[in-house]
């Protein structure tokens, strides 16, 4: 068969489903911007993308963004962050199933296994494989079977980075290690806003060269804001924590009760915002300690503004976005100390923050670029579809 775009005049137009719990306009959050990455990125390369996705609040059902057409059903529930739809969502997912060539599923979503299991579209399916279960394990054995259904049904499994193919108990298991490929998620420079709205740090008290360090993301468990609260007590420059989320509170109440007053909780951003503090920022870090964060998709945002990185080693795509003395700096997890060196080394050595930054672009140039991650896709979807 021949897999081109067009192939004796006959155009060979390609259409996938995205299927995810949660999406934009909804509270943002990498994996909601990894997805539409991957659809922005596949349309330049002449792909048709739709994305299925559950909302608490699904009015209107469809939208129209400029990646894609967005379809919703209601979420009635989401135990363990685990949105579930009701009656509805079958028979949506049934329709959009039956209009497109792959069905290309960001993995696990029980629900969608139930979905999948259900509804037995009779098209091949790629998984983008997240993240192991690691919190919820009484989630994790209940899940198995159905999941273990679901990984032996793919033609393909994706990994994000090596490490984490390696390192994953799943993907790295004798009966579907064979379908895993390393596709890294990226980012399309120009989806981006140009400029980003200075006035933030007006609000935020930032002063014009004040050197600041930046976090930004949903406030969850595995993110390790507690030791970046920590770690601020031992540096002469603000912190700035960007997002909301179910941590908040208690990161508030932790920078109150230890007294540390150079953390500045900026809550939910703008994108012309996050751009704004993403460019300034004497780097961006991510203490996240557990496996849930699987990549980190803040990271590339900061390379492609060419600032330096510091993340922790936990075996997983966050060591393989930011290279160790680098890119940045990967330290031991659940340690503040740790932290707190790394930010002082690059905040008192100009020099190195530069380089590391544009080490930074550059990787980010060569790996996770928008055109990197289309021509990727475009090219497993078509084989898939063939």
């Amino acid at each position: 068969m021949c897999i081109v775009r067009h192939c004796k005049g006959v155009d060979l137009s390609l259409s996938i489903l995205h299927v995810y719990r949660t999406y934009f306009p909804d509270p943002p959050g990498g994996l909601q911007e990894a997805i539409r990455q991957i659809a922005l990125t596949t349309s330049a390369e002449g792909v048709t993308n739709t994305i299925f996705t559950l909302s608490p609040q699904p009015q209107p059902t469809h939208l129209l963004r400029p990646e894609a057409r967005v379809v919703r059903s209601r979420s009635w529930m989401a135990p363990a962050s685990c949105d579930m739809g009701g009656i509805a969502s079958f028979k949506t997912f049934a329709q959009l199933a039956s209009e497109v060539d792959v069905l290309h599923h960001l993995f696990p979503w029980p629900f969608a296994d139930v979905l999948h299991a259900v509804t037995r579209p009779d098209k091949p399916m790629v998984l983008t494989y997240v993240s192991d279960v690691v919190r919820q394990r009484w989630l994790g054995a209940a899940y198995a079977p159905l999941m273990w259904r679901t990984l032996r049904q793919a033609r393909v499994i994706v990994a994000n980075s090596p490490a984490y193919a390696q390192t994953s108990p799943v993907l790295s298991h004798p009966d579907i290690r064979d379908k895993v490929r390393i596709i890294p998620l990226g980012i399309e420079e120009s989806s981006y806003p140009k400029e980003g709205d200075d006035e933030i740090f007006n609000r935020l008290g930032i002063k014009e060269g004040e050197p600041y360090f930046l976090f930004i993301g949903v406030l969850r468990y595995y993110k390790g804001l507690h030791f970046l609260v920590q770690a601020a007590k031992a540096l002469d420059a603000k912190v700035v924590i960007a997002g909301s989320g179910p941590e908040g509170i208690n990161s508030h109440v932790l920078a109150a009760k230890e007294h540390v007053h150079n953390v500045v909780f900026a809550g939910q951003v703008s994108d012309a915002e996050k751009v704004a503090l993403l460019k300034r920022c004497r780097a961006l870090v991510l203490p996240s300690h557990l496996r849930s964060e699987a990549y980190g998709m803040v990271l590339v945002e900061a390379a492609m503004y060419g600032r330096p990185l510091i993340s922790c080693e936990i075996g997983t795509g966050t060591s393989y976005v930011n290279a160790h003395e680098e890119t940045g700096f990967v330290v031991e997890p659940e340690s503040s100390t740790a932290l707190a060196l790394a930010m002082n080394t690059l905040l008192n050595d100009d020099a190195l923050s530069t380089q590391m930054g544009e080490a930074a672009r550059k990787r980010y140039d060569n790996i996770f670029s928008g055109s990197a991650l289309g021509r990727a896709y475009t090219d497993l979807f078509r084989e898939i579809a063939s």
